[in-house]
Protein backbone atom coordinates (compact mmCIF):
# COMPACT_ATOMS: atom_id res chain seq x y z
CA UNK A 1 0.00 0.00 0.00
CA UNK A 2 1.23 3.37 -1.01
CA UNK A 3 2.44 5.79 1.69
CA UNK A 4 0.89 8.82 1.07
CA UNK A 5 1.51 12.83 2.91
CA UNK A 6 -0.66 15.72 2.62
CA UNK A 7 -0.03 18.96 2.68
CA UNK A 8 -2.66 21.52 4.69
CA UNK A 9 -5.40 20.37 6.71
CA UNK A 10 -7.88 23.11 4.66
CA UNK A 11 -10.81 21.39 3.43
CA UNK A 12 -8.90 20.19 0.05
CA UNK A 13 -6.52 18.00 2.00
CA UNK A 14 -9.11 17.02 4.49
CA UNK A 15 -10.99 15.65 1.82
CA UNK A 16 -8.38 14.08 -0.57
CA UNK A 17 -7.65 12.60 3.10
CA UNK A 18 -11.04 11.49 3.24
CA UNK A 19 -11.45 9.86 -0.19
CA UNK A 20 -7.98 8.33 0.01
CA UNK A 21 -9.07 6.36 2.94
CA UNK A 22 -12.16 4.99 1.26
CA UNK A 23 -9.64 3.43 -1.78
CA UNK A 24 -7.60 1.82 1.57
CA UNK A 25 -5.01 3.93 1.93
CA UNK A 26 -4.16 6.07 5.04
CA UNK A 27 -2.27 9.03 4.28
CA UNK A 28 -0.76 11.39 6.80
CA UNK A 29 -1.97 15.25 7.09
CA UNK A 30 1.21 17.73 7.76
CA UNK A 31 -0.70 21.25 8.84
CA UNK A 32 1.00 24.93 9.86
CA UNK A 33 -1.00 25.82 12.13
CA UNK A 34 -0.99 24.79 15.68
CA UNK A 35 -4.30 24.72 16.47
CA UNK A 36 -6.79 24.51 13.77
CA UNK A 37 -9.85 26.86 14.21
CA UNK A 38 -13.04 27.66 12.51
CA UNK A 39 -11.87 31.04 10.49
CA UNK A 40 -13.23 32.24 7.54
CA UNK A 41 -16.35 33.23 6.28
CA UNK A 42 -19.00 31.66 3.62
CA UNK A 43 -18.80 29.16 0.65
CA UNK A 44 -21.28 28.38 -1.99
CA UNK A 45 -21.05 24.95 -2.13
CA UNK A 46 -22.52 23.71 -6.01
CA UNK A 47 -24.54 20.49 -6.69
CA UNK A 48 -21.86 18.23 -7.76
CA UNK A 49 -20.13 19.60 -4.07
CA UNK A 50 -22.64 18.60 -2.43
CA UNK A 51 -22.89 15.14 -3.84
CA UNK A 52 -19.29 14.79 -3.04
CA UNK A 53 -20.05 14.88 0.69
CA UNK A 54 -22.97 12.32 0.28
CA UNK A 55 -20.09 10.15 -1.52
CA UNK A 56 -17.88 10.60 1.75
CA UNK A 57 -20.91 9.35 3.62
CA UNK A 58 -21.32 13.08 5.31
CA UNK A 59 -24.37 14.53 3.53
CA UNK A 60 -26.49 14.40 7.33
CA UNK A 61 -23.67 16.28 8.78
CA UNK A 62 -23.28 18.76 6.15
CA UNK A 63 -27.20 19.32 5.80
CA UNK A 64 -27.20 20.06 9.73
CA UNK A 65 -24.08 22.72 9.37
CA UNK A 66 -25.39 24.81 6.10
CA UNK A 67 -28.59 26.34 4.44
CA UNK A 68 -30.31 25.22 1.31
CA UNK A 69 -29.92 27.39 -1.49
CA UNK A 70 -33.41 28.08 -3.50
CA UNK A 71 -33.28 31.14 -5.64
CA UNK A 72 -30.41 33.32 -6.61
CA UNK A 73 -31.66 37.06 -7.36
CA UNK A 74 -29.31 39.33 -9.81
CA UNK A 75 -29.83 43.11 -9.88
CA UNK A 76 -28.31 46.44 -11.00
CA UNK A 77 -26.65 49.25 -8.66
CA UNK A 78 -30.01 50.70 -8.07
CA UNK A 79 -31.81 47.39 -6.67
CA UNK A 80 -33.74 46.70 -10.04
CA UNK A 81 -34.26 42.92 -10.44
CA UNK A 82 -32.40 41.83 -13.67
CA UNK A 83 -32.92 37.96 -13.71
CA UNK A 84 -33.27 34.92 -11.00
CA UNK A 85 -33.09 31.48 -11.55
CA UNK A 86 -33.82 28.65 -8.89
CA UNK A 87 -31.00 26.37 -7.65
CA UNK A 88 -30.19 23.13 -6.65
CA UNK A 89 -32.84 20.90 -5.88
CA UNK A 90 -35.82 23.38 -6.63
CA UNK A 91 -33.99 23.59 -10.30
CA UNK A 92 -34.18 19.88 -10.79
CA UNK A 93 -30.75 18.77 -9.86
CA UNK A 94 -30.53 16.04 -7.52
CA UNK A 95 -28.74 17.54 -4.72
CA UNK A 96 -28.82 21.04 -3.26
CA UNK A 97 -26.92 23.75 -3.56
CA UNK A 98 -26.32 24.96 -0.21
CA UNK A 99 -24.26 28.13 1.69
CA UNK A 100 -21.54 27.35 4.44
CA UNK A 101 -19.29 28.80 6.54
CA UNK A 102 -15.89 27.82 5.59
CA UNK A 103 -14.59 27.40 8.84
CA UNK A 104 -17.26 24.96 10.24
CA UNK A 105 -16.97 22.88 6.83
CA UNK A 106 -13.60 22.86 8.07
CA UNK A 107 -13.82 21.52 11.54
CA UNK A 108 -16.65 18.91 10.19
CA UNK A 109 -14.02 17.87 7.84
CA UNK A 110 -11.33 17.95 9.99
CA UNK A 111 -13.27 15.60 12.74
CA UNK A 112 -14.02 13.52 10.61
CA UNK A 113 -10.51 12.51 9.22
CA UNK A 114 -9.45 12.12 12.77
CA UNK A 115 -12.61 9.85 13.50
CA UNK A 116 -11.93 7.59 10.45
CA UNK A 117 -8.22 7.63 9.98
CA UNK A 118 -7.31 7.67 13.90
CA UNK A 119 -5.83 10.63 15.88
CA UNK A 120 -2.01 10.54 14.64
CA UNK A 121 -3.86 10.91 10.95
CA UNK A 122 -3.07 14.95 11.44
CA UNK A 123 0.22 16.35 12.42
CA UNK A 124 -0.32 20.17 13.00
CA UNK A 125 2.50 23.01 13.76
CA UNK A 126 4.83 21.43 11.07
CA UNK A 127 5.48 23.81 7.79
CA UNK A 128 6.64 22.11 4.81
CA UNK A 129 10.00 24.14 3.56
CA UNK A 130 10.79 22.29 0.74
CA UNK A 131 10.91 18.51 -1.39
CA UNK A 132 13.22 16.09 -2.60
CA UNK A 133 12.81 12.81 -4.77
CA UNK A 134 14.49 10.04 -6.10
CA UNK A 135 13.51 6.71 -8.38
CA UNK A 136 11.76 5.53 -5.68
CA UNK A 137 10.13 8.04 -3.07
CA UNK A 138 10.00 11.74 -2.18
CA UNK A 139 11.36 13.47 1.14
CA UNK A 140 9.54 16.39 2.89
CA UNK A 141 11.47 18.51 4.73
CA UNK A 142 9.99 20.33 7.81
CA UNK A 143 10.10 22.88 10.21
CA UNK A 144 8.08 22.31 13.49
CA UNK A 145 6.94 24.94 15.55
CA UNK A 146 9.90 24.86 18.05
CA UNK A 147 12.58 25.59 15.24
CA UNK A 148 13.60 22.32 15.10
CA UNK A 149 13.15 20.26 11.45
CA UNK A 150 12.58 16.63 10.42
CA UNK A 151 12.35 14.55 7.17
CA UNK A 152 9.61 12.22 6.25
CA UNK A 153 9.52 9.96 3.70
CA UNK A 154 6.61 8.95 1.26
CA UNK A 155 6.08 7.40 -2.19
CA UNK A 156 3.66 10.07 -2.84
CA UNK A 157 3.34 14.02 -1.90
CA UNK A 158 0.19 15.94 -1.94
CA UNK A 159 0.51 19.58 -1.66
CA UNK A 160 -2.85 21.29 -0.52
CA UNK A 161 -1.64 24.13 1.52
CA UNK A 162 -3.36 26.96 -0.71
CA UNK A 163 -2.53 30.49 -2.46
CA UNK A 164 0.67 30.24 -0.86
CA UNK A 165 1.91 26.60 -1.42
CA UNK A 166 5.29 26.37 -1.16
CA UNK A 167 5.54 23.27 -3.19
CA UNK A 168 4.13 24.78 -6.01
CA UNK A 169 6.81 27.91 -6.00
CA UNK A 170 9.18 24.85 -6.05
CA UNK A 171 7.67 23.25 -8.57
CA UNK A 172 7.22 26.39 -10.93
CA UNK A 173 9.65 29.20 -9.33
CA UNK A 174 8.89 31.29 -12.54
CA UNK A 175 5.12 31.17 -12.27
CA UNK A 176 4.61 31.58 -8.70
CA UNK A 177 4.55 35.46 -8.24
CA UNK A 178 1.15 36.42 -8.17
CA UNK A 179 0.01 39.85 -9.84
CA UNK A 180 -2.67 41.90 -8.26
CA UNK A 181 -5.77 42.39 -10.40
CA UNK A 182 -6.88 45.75 -9.14
CA UNK A 183 -9.81 44.84 -7.22
CA UNK A 184 -10.21 44.55 -3.78
CA UNK A 185 -12.62 42.51 -1.90
CA UNK A 186 -13.98 43.54 1.72
CA UNK A 187 -15.36 39.87 3.10
CA UNK A 188 -18.04 40.24 6.27
CA UNK A 189 -20.81 38.54 8.28
CA UNK A 190 -24.05 39.83 9.99
CA UNK A 191 -26.31 38.35 12.61
CA UNK A 192 -29.97 39.46 11.34
CA UNK A 193 -33.01 37.98 10.74
CA UNK A 194 -33.86 36.08 7.25
CA UNK A 195 -34.85 37.38 3.65
CA UNK A 196 -36.20 36.32 0.68
CA UNK A 197 -37.28 32.32 1.27
CA UNK A 198 -34.24 32.21 3.85
CA UNK A 199 -32.05 30.38 1.04
CA UNK A 200 -31.78 33.57 -1.36
CA UNK A 201 -28.38 34.60 -2.71
CA UNK A 202 -28.61 38.42 -3.88
CA UNK A 203 -25.97 39.39 -6.55
CA UNK A 204 -25.94 43.46 -6.45
CA UNK A 205 -24.09 46.23 -8.50
CA UNK A 206 -22.12 47.44 -10.98
CA UNK A 207 -18.73 45.39 -11.60
CA UNK A 208 -17.77 48.69 -12.75
CA UNK A 209 -18.19 50.29 -9.95
CA UNK A 210 -18.60 47.88 -7.15
CA UNK A 211 -20.22 44.20 -6.83
CA UNK A 212 -21.58 42.53 -3.76
CA UNK A 213 -22.79 39.11 -2.63
CA UNK A 214 -25.16 38.34 -0.41
CA UNK A 215 -26.43 35.27 1.17
CA UNK A 216 -27.20 33.33 4.37
CA UNK A 217 -24.75 31.07 6.09
CA UNK A 218 -26.23 29.64 9.16
CA UNK A 219 -30.05 29.53 10.62
CA UNK A 220 -30.42 29.90 14.19
CA UNK A 221 -27.00 30.80 14.65
CA UNK A 222 -25.41 30.08 18.08
CA UNK A 223 -29.01 29.65 19.29
CA UNK A 224 -30.02 33.26 18.97
CA UNK A 225 -32.57 32.57 16.12
CA UNK A 226 -30.57 34.90 13.96
CA UNK A 227 -29.32 33.85 10.58
CA UNK A 228 -25.65 34.35 9.82
CA UNK A 229 -25.53 36.18 6.52
CA UNK A 230 -22.23 36.52 4.29
CA UNK A 231 -21.26 39.07 2.20
CA UNK A 232 -18.24 40.28 -0.14
CA UNK A 233 -17.95 43.46 -2.22
CA UNK A 234 -15.39 44.47 -4.74
CA UNK A 235 -14.58 47.70 -5.98
CA UNK A 236 -11.39 48.71 -7.77
CA UNK A 237 -8.43 50.34 -5.35
CA UNK A 238 -4.93 50.25 -5.27
CA UNK A 239 -3.47 47.15 -2.92
CA UNK A 240 -0.52 44.75 -2.78
CA UNK A 241 -0.95 42.07 -0.18
CA UNK A 242 -2.21 38.72 -0.23
CA UNK A 243 -3.42 38.13 3.10
CA UNK A 244 -6.98 37.17 4.01
CA UNK A 245 -6.73 38.70 7.54
CA UNK A 246 -6.49 41.77 6.61
CA UNK A 247 -9.29 44.17 8.59
CA UNK A 248 -11.58 46.56 6.42
CA UNK A 249 -13.48 49.18 7.73
CA UNK A 250 -17.64 49.43 6.21
CA UNK A 251 -17.08 53.38 6.02
CA UNK A 252 -14.83 52.33 2.78
CA UNK A 253 -17.42 50.60 1.27
CA UNK A 254 -20.95 51.91 1.87
CA UNK A 255 -20.94 55.08 -0.40
CA UNK A 256 -21.09 52.21 -2.99
CA UNK A 257 -24.45 51.59 -1.98
CA UNK A 258 -26.38 55.08 -1.32
CA UNK A 259 -28.77 54.94 -4.08
CA UNK A 260 -29.15 51.07 -4.38
CA UNK A 261 -32.47 49.73 -2.59
CA UNK A 262 -33.44 46.64 -2.70
CA UNK A 263 -36.77 45.10 -1.79
CA UNK A 264 -35.93 42.27 -0.01
CA UNK A 265 -32.92 43.91 2.15
CA UNK A 266 -31.95 46.70 3.59
CA UNK A 267 -28.09 46.72 2.02
CA UNK A 268 -26.66 49.95 4.17
CA UNK A 269 -28.11 48.24 7.25
CA UNK A 270 -27.14 45.25 7.13
CA UNK A 271 -23.02 46.24 6.35
CA UNK A 272 -23.37 48.75 8.98
CA UNK A 273 -24.25 46.09 11.61
CA UNK A 274 -21.32 43.63 10.64
CA UNK A 275 -19.42 41.50 13.07
CA UNK A 276 -16.39 41.32 11.06
CA UNK A 277 -15.11 42.52 8.05
CA UNK A 278 -11.61 41.41 6.26
CA UNK A 279 -10.16 43.08 3.29
CA UNK A 280 -8.81 41.04 0.59
CA UNK A 281 -6.48 42.44 -2.89
CA UNK A 282 -8.12 40.07 -5.30
CA UNK A 283 -4.83 38.55 -6.86
CA UNK A 284 -4.65 36.84 -10.15
CA UNK A 285 -2.54 33.46 -10.17
CA UNK A 286 -1.94 32.06 -14.02
CA UNK A 287 -2.77 28.93 -14.81
CA UNK A 288 -0.31 26.31 -14.72
CA UNK A 289 0.76 24.22 -17.57
CA UNK A 290 1.16 21.07 -15.29
CA UNK A 291 0.23 20.20 -11.80
CA UNK A 292 2.79 17.29 -11.23
CA UNK A 293 6.55 16.77 -10.77
CA UNK A 294 7.14 12.75 -10.29
CA UNK A 295 5.76 11.83 -7.21
CA UNK A 296 4.85 15.32 -6.22
CA UNK A 297 1.30 16.65 -7.06
CA UNK A 298 -0.84 19.79 -6.54
CA UNK A 299 -4.06 20.30 -5.74
CA UNK A 300 -6.77 22.94 -4.17
CA UNK A 301 -5.97 26.61 -4.49
CA UNK A 302 -2.08 25.67 -4.83
CA UNK A 303 -3.00 23.74 -8.43
CA UNK A 304 -5.86 26.81 -9.40
CA UNK A 305 -6.41 29.14 -7.26
CA UNK A 306 -9.57 31.20 -8.82
CA UNK A 307 -10.92 33.99 -8.08
CA UNK A 308 -14.06 33.59 -5.71
CA UNK A 309 -16.86 33.76 -8.10
CA UNK A 310 -19.24 31.58 -8.91
CA UNK A 311 -18.52 28.91 -5.95
CA UNK A 312 -16.61 26.70 -7.92
CA UNK A 313 -13.01 27.33 -5.69
CA UNK A 314 -13.82 25.37 -2.82
CA UNK A 315 -15.73 22.71 -4.50
CA UNK A 316 -13.04 21.52 -7.81
CA UNK A 317 -10.90 21.49 -4.80
CA UNK A 318 -12.89 18.91 -3.34
CA UNK A 319 -13.48 16.92 -6.67
CA UNK A 320 -9.26 17.34 -7.09
CA UNK A 321 -9.35 14.73 -4.18
CA UNK A 322 -12.01 12.23 -5.84
CA UNK A 323 -10.13 12.03 -8.88
CA UNK A 324 -6.84 11.32 -7.71
CA UNK A 325 -7.58 8.88 -4.99
CA UNK A 326 -9.59 7.10 -7.77
CA UNK A 327 -6.51 7.45 -9.98
CA UNK A 328 -3.63 6.19 -7.09
CA UNK A 329 -6.17 3.08 -6.19
CA UNK A 330 -6.34 1.63 -10.03
CA UNK A 331 -2.83 2.77 -11.59
CA UNK A 332 -0.17 0.67 -9.94
CA UNK A 333 2.89 3.37 -10.67
CA UNK A 334 2.49 6.08 -8.48
CA UNK A 335 3.61 8.60 -10.63
CA UNK A 336 1.33 7.44 -13.90
CA UNK A 337 -1.44 7.45 -10.93
CA UNK A 338 -0.42 11.76 -10.75
CA UNK A 339 0.02 12.10 -14.74
CA UNK A 340 -3.37 10.85 -15.14
CA UNK A 341 -4.99 13.20 -12.66
CA UNK A 342 -3.55 15.58 -14.09
CA UNK A 343 -5.14 14.45 -17.73
CA UNK A 344 -8.36 14.57 -16.34
CA UNK A 345 -8.15 17.79 -14.11
CA UNK A 346 -5.85 20.26 -15.40
CA UNK A 347 -7.24 22.00 -19.00
CA UNK A 348 -10.83 21.72 -17.60
CA UNK A 349 -10.22 23.84 -14.36
CA UNK A 350 -7.98 26.23 -15.82
CA UNK A 351 -10.76 27.18 -18.09
CA UNK A 352 -13.02 27.59 -14.99
CA UNK A 353 -10.07 29.43 -13.79
CA UNK A 354 -10.03 31.96 -16.80
CA UNK A 355 -13.81 32.22 -16.74
CA UNK A 356 -14.30 33.70 -13.35
CA UNK A 357 -11.89 36.19 -14.44
CA UNK A 358 -14.13 37.37 -16.69
CA UNK A 359 -16.87 37.31 -14.04
CA UNK A 360 -18.57 34.03 -15.17
CA UNK A 361 -22.39 34.66 -14.99
CA UNK A 362 -22.24 37.69 -13.27
CA UNK A 363 -21.18 39.20 -16.35
CA UNK A 364 -24.79 40.13 -16.85
CA UNK A 365 -24.71 43.18 -14.42
CA UNK A 366 -22.03 44.51 -16.29
CA UNK A 367 -23.57 44.19 -19.37
CA UNK A 368 -27.07 45.97 -18.05
CA UNK A 369 -24.54 49.07 -16.94
CA UNK A 370 -23.58 49.57 -20.36
CA UNK A 371 -26.83 48.90 -22.45
CA UNK A 372 -28.46 51.23 -19.78
CA UNK A 373 -25.23 53.87 -19.85
CA UNK A 374 -25.49 53.47 -16.17
CA UNK A 375 -29.15 55.12 -15.35
CA UNK A 376 -32.33 52.96 -14.38
CA UNK A 377 -34.21 51.11 -17.23
CA UNK A 378 -37.75 50.56 -17.78
CA UNK A 379 -38.14 47.27 -19.23
CA UNK A 380 -35.62 44.83 -18.32
CA UNK A 381 -36.61 42.55 -21.27
CA UNK A 382 -35.91 45.62 -23.80
CA UNK A 383 -32.25 45.76 -22.24
CA UNK A 384 -31.53 41.84 -21.26
CA UNK A 385 -33.95 39.54 -22.84
CA UNK A 386 -34.40 36.29 -20.50
CA UNK A 387 -33.75 34.52 -23.89
CA UNK A 388 -30.32 35.85 -23.70
CA UNK A 389 -29.44 35.69 -20.36
CA UNK A 390 -30.39 31.98 -20.15
CA UNK A 391 -28.22 30.95 -22.29
CA UNK A 392 -25.44 32.79 -20.66
CA UNK A 393 -26.40 30.72 -17.85
CA UNK A 394 -26.56 27.72 -19.50
CA UNK A 395 -23.21 28.12 -20.74
CA UNK A 396 -21.59 28.42 -17.72
CA UNK A 397 -23.12 25.82 -15.56
CA UNK A 398 -22.00 23.27 -18.43
CA UNK A 399 -18.55 25.01 -18.51
CA UNK A 400 -18.63 23.93 -14.54
CA UNK A 401 -20.13 20.06 -14.73
CA UNK A 402 -23.42 21.42 -13.68
CA UNK A 403 -25.54 21.36 -16.69
CA UNK A 404 -28.99 22.51 -16.25
CA UNK A 405 -31.37 20.02 -15.78
CA UNK A 406 -34.18 20.58 -18.89
CA UNK A 407 -32.00 22.69 -20.98
CA UNK A 408 -31.75 20.09 -23.81
CA UNK A 409 -35.22 19.75 -23.83
CA UNK A 410 -35.42 23.93 -24.30
CA UNK A 411 -36.87 24.82 -20.88
CA UNK A 412 -36.67 28.62 -19.71
CA UNK A 413 -35.13 27.83 -16.25
CA UNK A 414 -34.90 31.44 -15.13
CA UNK A 415 -37.48 33.72 -14.65
CA UNK A 416 -38.34 37.33 -13.07
CA UNK A 417 -39.74 37.11 -9.29
CA UNK A 418 -42.24 39.85 -10.06
CA UNK A 419 -43.53 37.73 -12.59
CA UNK A 420 -43.98 34.62 -10.39
CA UNK A 421 -45.53 36.81 -7.55
CA UNK A 422 -48.40 37.91 -10.54
CA UNK A 423 -49.29 34.36 -11.45
CA UNK A 424 -49.47 32.99 -8.20
CA UNK A 425 -51.73 36.25 -7.03
CA UNK A 426 -53.73 35.40 -10.41
CA UNK A 427 -53.79 32.14 -10.06
CA UNK A 428 -55.48 32.43 -6.38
Amino acid sequence: MLDIIIIGAGPAGLAAALRLHQQGFSPRIYEVVPDLKPLGVGLDVKVYGTQEFDELGLLEEFRSISVDAQESIFYNKFGQEIYAERCGVHAGYRYEQRFVHRGILQMMLYRTVLARLGADSIVQDARAISYTQDADSVTLLLEHGDGSTSEVRSDVLIAAEGIKSVVRRQMHPNQSEPVYSGITMWRGTTLMKPFGSGGTILHIGAPQISSMIVYPIANDFEGSGLTLVNWVVEATRDESVEDWNQLGSIDQILPYYDDCNVELLDVQEMLRNAREVYLFPLIRHEPLDSWVDGRVVLIGDAAHAMYPRGGNGACQSIVDGNVLAQKLATIEDPKEALKAFEDVRLEGVNRIVMSHRGEGYEVIRRMIEERTGGERFDDIEDVLPIEEVNAIFSKYHALVGQERPGREAGETTGFRTWEVAANATSAS
